[in-house]
């Protein structure tokens, strides 16, 4: 019997005018952050045919959106969530467009940007983020030093069967510990969601994606830190959700193993050498410019315009009379009729 893996796209939480419809639709992975700037309130370049996300009001924006990537399991059992959409696709994004939008729109309220991934010991923050996530642990010496002080997650989670001396444990638990430590610094700073400008978070978390390798997927420490980090996700969704005064959106994505994307090209022996881009070497087109067709409009009816009135302007100077149409001439005959 073959297991077909369904990987999912879930809505923790969103307020009541970013409106969600609940169905089997499927969402490519490639469209999440066309998915996530629509859910903000920014356009995208090319239209998002998709019927789970209905369009909201002009002029309400949520506050927040946060986007948490799990890898190494197809799903998790999120109970309280708005919708779930099965995941196809499944390559990997990033939301550095939504990101580049965000810091153009809003650059004088300086929103807060962070990109995190713990156990690449990958960061980006921008705006307010440089300030109130500055004490943030990134690499994982810093993490794995925070599990060991006061208030870390290792006191208050139950760890069953889960080891604080195993490498892949600790890289599970600092990603659960990073989580908690976002919340909490949130509320150490709750001026962040009262300002005018959207903030942006995308997390990525791969601590199952290790477990699943080092004890297998059937293994009880697997099972453990799946239902752990479900338990865990639902409540921070919860916090940010409550920060920002019940106005973001909260998503997970859960992805088994990200998947490159496939290319075959084909070359045919009687290809001719002659290339339409001179500053490529493989014989590809020009790149496309999303504002060429507002430029030929404009150019287009702009020289119509003008050659009707060149038109219209040579008409009226060809059957004009001077002796009625033209001051000068008026002028002048009346001087004549005088002397």
């Amino acid at each position: 019997m073959i297991k077909i893996t369904r990987y999912l796209f879930t809505v923790l939480q969103a307020p009541e005018f970013v409106s969600f419809q609940k169905g089997d639709w499927p969402v490519s992975g490639e469209k999440i952050p066309d998915l996530v700037a629509l859910t903000m309130g920014f356009s995208v370049q090319e239209d998002l045919s998709w019927p789970g996300l209905q369009a909201g009001p002009l002029f309400q924006r949520p506050r927040a959106n946060v986007l948490v990537v799990v890898r190494g399991v197809d799903s998790l059992a999120l109970p309280q969530s708005v919708a779930s959409y099965p995941l196809e696709n499944p390559v990997p994004f990033t939301l550095d467009s939504v990101a580049e939008t965000v810091h153009s729109l809003f650059a004088e309220d300086t929103p807060v940007v962070l990109q995190l991934a713990p156990s690449e010991e990958r960061l980006y923050m921008l705006g307010k983020a440089n300030a109130v996530f500055e004490d943030l642990p990134v690499t994982l010496q810093q993490i794995r030093a925070r599990l060991s002080q006061d208030g870390s997650v290792l006191s208050s989670l139950p760890l069953n069967s889960l080891s604080r001396n195993a490498e892949a444990d600790l890289l599970f638990l600092s990603e659960v510990q990073v989580l908690h430590d976002i919340t909490a610094l949130l509320q150490r700073h709750r001026h962040l969601a009262k300002d005018h400008s959207p903030d942006l978070y995308s997390l990525e978390l791969s601590g199952l994606e290790e477990l699943s390798r080092l004890y297998g997927p059937d293994s009880p420490q697997y099972r453990d830190a799946t239902a752990l980090l479900a338990s865990v996700l639902q409540k921070f969704g919860q916090d940010v959700y409550g920060l920002y005064g019940n106005s973001s959106v909260v998503e997970v994505v859960t992805v088994k193993a990200f998947e490159a994307p496939l290319t075959r090209k084909s070359r045919s022996i009687l290809e001719s050498r002659q290339i339409s881009n001179p500053g490529s070497p493989y014989n590809l087109a020009y790149k496309y410019n999303f504002e060429y067709a507002v430029v030929f409009n404009i150019v287009l009816w702009l020289m119509i315009v003008l050659a009707l009135a060149v038109i219209a302007i040579a008409y009226n100077l060809w059957n004009m009379d001077p002796g009625y149409d033209s001051i000068i001439y008026r002028m002048t005959n009346q001087k004549i009729r005088m002397d």
